[in-house]
């Protein structure tokens, strides 16, 4: 009986540490918070990922291919946001954290420094800032398919 008390409280004190082991997967398909555009987060070389558009939930204007109309550079407003890549260089920088990256937001055109944090493995704390990370604000992405 001893022995099994023992061998349950053993177990018990590396439980925890084998649950706090567990790494998540960034690259997949995440949906934004309010579910209207859905990225596809990738690795295009080994030292970072970024995320490009895949799916909108309203995609066409008139008819026609929705178009990054609030691009600061009048240059840029004519191309479509599907397959537009918004998440930039982000950087592993510890277990299922990373950062250094850039957001783009089409809806108002800013960039912004952003870091994100895989709380599991199929939920993404994302942080968009400027400056410091403390004046910022952070979304929940869900994964999807």
């Amino acid at each position: 009986m001893k022995k099994i008390i023992l061998l349950l409280t053993a177990l018990a004190m590396f439980l925890p540490v084998t649950l706090s082991a567990q790494i998540y997967n960034l690259e997949g398909f995440w949906h934004d918070p309010d579910k209207t555009t859905k990225v596809q987060i990738y690795q295009p070389y080994e030292d970072y990922f970024c995320g490009k558009i895949v799916w909108l939930k309203e995609p066409l204007v008139n008819g026609k291919p929705k178009l990054d109309m609030k691009n600061p550079d009048p240059t840029l407003r004519s191309r479509p946001l599907m397959d537009l890549v918004i998440i930039k260089g982000l950087v592993p920088a510890g277990k299922n954290k990373y950062e250094n990256g850039t957001f783009y937001d089409y809806n108002t055109g800013n960039t912004y420094s952003t870091k994100a944090e895989l709380t599991s493995q199929n939920m993404m704390k994302l942080r968009k800032y400027i400056g410091v990370s403390l004046m910022g604000h952070t979304e929940t992405w869900t994964r999807t398919k």
